[in-house]
């Protein structure tokens, strides 16, 4: 059964958007200096939310879009039988709930992957501020505009052939975005487990695995474990180039 919405109270630490390390990837990014303290006004920040814990839930009264301010979150959908889709995961920087502008209701499930920290930022609200900041809203169409590309991206990444090609670019994906983030994108640490990825890829666990193993083998990755390093991102381009060109 989905867990309930349960509201929490802020941090006592609470957390400005003036000294977050994160700015210049969230909301912030679109708003000006002097006007930080309007966005900071409707949105609480320093929502803690421990490993496994539900942010919000598939068919619940969708009234915010959340900023993951640290640790990662899955999105998934479950089907009418009762099967989970893994539909996206999310780093610091950026913002769940976008698929479910608007609608009345989430698109999907949130659940950390890790203990977590979000910022929430009320629909309402955000749209009412937006109308008067027009940069603000920009961004928003932009951010949106990401999210139904990264829709297209998926459904491309599930229809290619190999297990190899799938992985390649999860990986090359999540090292981008640790990069974006001023951490380094060849040495990370996976937030999402095996299960996790294989769900998102479609794919058995005991592929992913051997694939892992693969390129371990061939030193393209060193993997302990959660923790990667990519030895050789050339050649996981390689495999990613090789199917944008048979799509050509």
């Amino acid at each position: 059964m989905p867990q309930p919405i349960r509201l929490r109270k802020a941090s006592p630490l609470r957390a400005s958007c003036h000294q977050c390390s994160l700015s210049n990837l969230c909301l912030p990014l679109a708003v000006e200096e002097s006007e930080l303290d309007r966005l900071e006004d409707i949105m609480e920040q320093g929502r803690i939310f421990n490993r496994g814990e539900h942010i919000f839930d598939q068919s619940t009264p969708y009234r915010s879009c959340f900023a993951v301010r640290s640790g990662a979150v899955k999105t998934s959908i479950v089907s009418e039988n009762g099967e989970e889709q893994v539909t996206g995961f999310f780093m610091p920087g950026e913002l769940v709930g976008l698929d479910s502008m608007g609608s009345e209701h989430y698109a999907c499930t949130a659940r950390a992957l890790e203990r977590s920290s979000v910022c929430e930022f009320p629909v309402n609200r955000l749209e009412e501020l937006t109308s008067k900041m027009p940069n603000l809203q920009h961004h928003m169409y932009n951010l949106m505009s990401q999210e139904i590309q990264g829709s297209h991206q998926l459904a491309m990444l599930l229809s290619k052939n190999t297990a190899e090609e799938r992985v390649a670019a999860l990986l090359l994906s999540l090292s981008s975005r640790f990069q974006r983030r001023r951490m380094s994108g060849t040495n990370f640490s996976l937030p999402m487990a095996r299960s996790d990825i294989a769900n998102f890829l479609g794919l058995a666990v005991e592929t992913v695995s051997r694939v892992f193993t693969r390129f371990q083998n061939q030193c393209i990755i060193n993997a302990r474990g959660r923790e990667i390093e990519l030895l050789n991102v050339e050649a996981l381009q390689m495999v990613t180039l090789e199917v944008a060109r048979q799509n050509a």
